[in-house]
């Protein structure tokens, strides 16, 4: 652990930048959201901001960085969390076109930024749950 309590060393997400990197995926890719007329209405305004923070924090525990989003909201659960909402195929497509916008600026190696967008792009496809 380095002094401010972070992960060092080792990992996919010290290796790309640890928090700092993630925080400016997810506030690009919220950047984003907040322009599309089929994804906002999925986020309320009170909450992006949470929104945001989950997203980050699930991320970066995701890829090898501190474990508080577990010990702040449990397992993961993805597909269960995103029940309620109808994330169609179009849904995903958008998803997909913000996320793509926030990895390539991050500049990343070849290496790192294949790695984060296989990912992404299969917990995309995973979280379709209608064909409307």
């Amino acid at each position: 652990m380095g002094a401010g309590g972070d992960v060092v060393g080792g990992s996919f997400w010290a290796e790309v930048g640890g928090r700092a990197t993630f925080e400016r995926l997810v506030r690009r890719f919220y950047a984003g959201v907040a322009e599309d007329a089929l994804l906002r209405p999925m986020y309320p305004e009170e909450d992006l901001e949470g929104a945001i923070q989950r997203l980050t924090g699930f991320l970066e525990q995701y890829w090898g960085g501190p474990g508080s989003y577990s010990e702040q909201r449990g397992h993961p659960r993805l597909r269960i969390r995103h029940a309620p909402f109808p994330i169609t195929f179009a849904a995903r497509d958008a998803w997909l076109a913000h996320m793509r916008v926030a990895v390539d600026e991050l500049e990343l190696s070849p290496l790192h930024e294949n790695m984060l967008w296989d990912y992404l792009e299969r917990a995309a496809h995973a979280m379709v749950n209608t064909a409307g």
